[in-house]
């Protein structure tokens, strides 16, 4: 394979602005090298998106769950595993992910729109959200 063949991999990234309201924009991770995760294992094309301290859990979002308004606790990954989900971020964009799709969470410092601060997020369909998340620099669950 060449350079020309390296992938990509689309993910919303759901970020406060200056004004401090919360936005999603569709963004596409790069800088793939095609290596060896564990020689002599075939070469496959990683990429190492975060170096560092990181917490991931599981988390099941009910059949109706819809939360509050409210920030990401921390810059995080947010990978759908099962069942399908929705994010709205204040500026009213409402994205809807399920299996395979990302997100990445860094809406902190949100400024109070009404009773919007942050994103609201819940369920989709008639199965539970199953969802995986990668927090960033942060030490256990807390």
């Amino acid at each position: 394979m060449t350079s020309k063949d390296t992938p990509t991999a689309p993910y919303w990234h759901i970020w406060t602005d200056a004004e401090g309201v919360s936005h999603q924009t569709r963004r596409h991770l790069t800088q793939f090298e095609l290596d060896s995760i564990s020689p002599p294992a075939d070469a496959q094309w990683l990429g190492a998106k975060t170096k560092g301290e990181a917490t991931v859990f599981v988390t099941i979002l009910p059949v109706g769950w819809i939360g509050d308004w409210h920030e990401n606790p921390h810059p995080q990954w947010i990978i759908p595993l099962s069942g399908r989900w929705f994010v709205e971020s204040m500026d009213g964009q409402r994205v809807e992910m399920g299996p395979g799709e990302m997100s990445f969470g860094e809406d902190q410092n949100t400024r109070a729109q009404g009773d919007r601060k942050g994103h609201l997020s819940g369920t989709v369909g008639e199965e539970p959200a199953v969802l995986m998340l990668v927090q960033i620099g942060r030490g256990g669950m807390g």
